[in-house]
Order: C-alpha cells, then structure tokens, then sequence
C-alpha cells in the first residue's frame, strides 16, 4: 500500500461518505431527538456497526455472505424492516407531538435505544458490504495483500463516516433553539420517517 493509492482511496471514500444514506438520517434523527448525546450514542453504534462489517469483508466473510443468496436476502429484509420501523417511529413522534415529556423519560433506557438504532440500521444493511467488496480490491495488489491493508481501508470508512456524522451532531447543536420549536421538530420527524420508510424501500426493491 502506498501513500498515493491510499491517497485516492480517501478522496473515494469522502466522497462516499457525503452521499446521504440510512446512517445520515438515522443520526439526525437521535440528534432531533435526543440532542448532542444522542447523536453520539448514534454515531457510534454506526461506526461499531461499520467496524463489524469491515472485519467481516476483511477476513472472508463478507463474500460468504453476499454469496450465499439465502443468508444475503435475509440480511437485506432485516435492514428493510427495521429502516420501515424506525421510520413509522418518527412518525408516530410527529403524530403525538409531545416532545416535552418524551425528552425528560428514561435517559439511559433511550441512550442504548440510539446506540442500538444506529448499530442496527448498519449492520443489517447489505449495500455496507457490497461497497467494501466492490471498492476494497480497486486499490489492494492481490500479489501483495495483506490483513493489515485491508483492515486500514475498511477501517477509514468507519472513521471518516464517523467524523462527518459528529459535524452533523455539531451541527444540529447549533441550531438547537430553532429545532426545539414543535411545529419544527414535528416536520422533521415527518422528513426523517418519510425519508427513512424510502431507504428501506428502496432496499427491499433493489434486492
């Protein structure tokens, strides 16, 4: 591996990392909702979450899994569940519209419920692994793979994805005033549900 490969390989990965996705919203939704602390919790169940499935495509299991149609499509409607019910929450939070009482109620129960939502909503999408599975061999020599190579480039998505979902989390702070209006917050629960029901049906028809 050489700087300038692992150089392209970063302006790739930036690139893939600014593309909103599942992981963008799932984070702005915790943040929404659960404020700096739980856009973190977010945040680091996704990059737990993209950790996981970079040692899965590091190691060999990745192309197993992919490759066995039955394990792959009951991965794939996993994700496409629980993006549709993480959706249909948001939902119901914008249809109930008491945020006063749902913000004060059972912190820590609601902390490992964001961790949980983020680490989810990653690891059970397939689209992880079939990117680190179509990038990854673009820029190691079969002739010369290592371990370490690939757990560096698997592991850069995870930081990198990591780092711009924390500018989100910063950002969401500091137009925290603004968001805590209800009428605010109602529509982007209704944007975030809306938005995240559309991945998960996106995933179940691309499959």
């Amino acid at each position: 591996m050489t700087w300038s490969t692992y150089g392209s390989y970063l302006v790739l990965v930036v690139l893939v990392v600014l593309a909103p996705g599942p992981d963008t919203v799932v984070t702005l939704k915790n943040s929404f909702a659960g404020g700096v602390r739980g856009g973190l919790l977010a945040t680091a169940g996704i990059a737990a979450g993209n950790v996981v499935q970079g040692t899965a495509v590091a190691f060999g299991l990745g192309t197993v899994i992919v490759g066995s149609q039955p394990v792959f499509h009951t991965l794939r409607w996993l994700g496409v569940v629980y993006l549709c019910y993480l959706g249909v929450q948001a939902l119901r939070s914008a249809r109930r519209g008491d945020y006063a009482s749902l913000d004060h109620t059972g912190t820590q129960v609601m902390g490992f419920r964001r961790f949980r939502e983020g680490f989810l909503s990653n690891v059970t999408n397939p689209k992880v692994l079939a990117l680190y599975l179509s990038v990854l061999p673009q820029f190691i020599d079969p002739a010369h793979n290592s371990l370490t190579d690939t757990l560096l480039l698997a592991y850069t998505v995870a930081v990198l994805g990591a780092v711009w979902l924390l500018l989100l989390v910063g950002f969401v702070h500091s137009v925290r005033a603004w968001l805590g209006r209800r009428r605010v917050r109602r529509g982007l629960d209704v944007a975030t549900g809306t938005t995240l029901i559309g991945f998960g049906a996106a995933l179940a028809v691309d499959g």
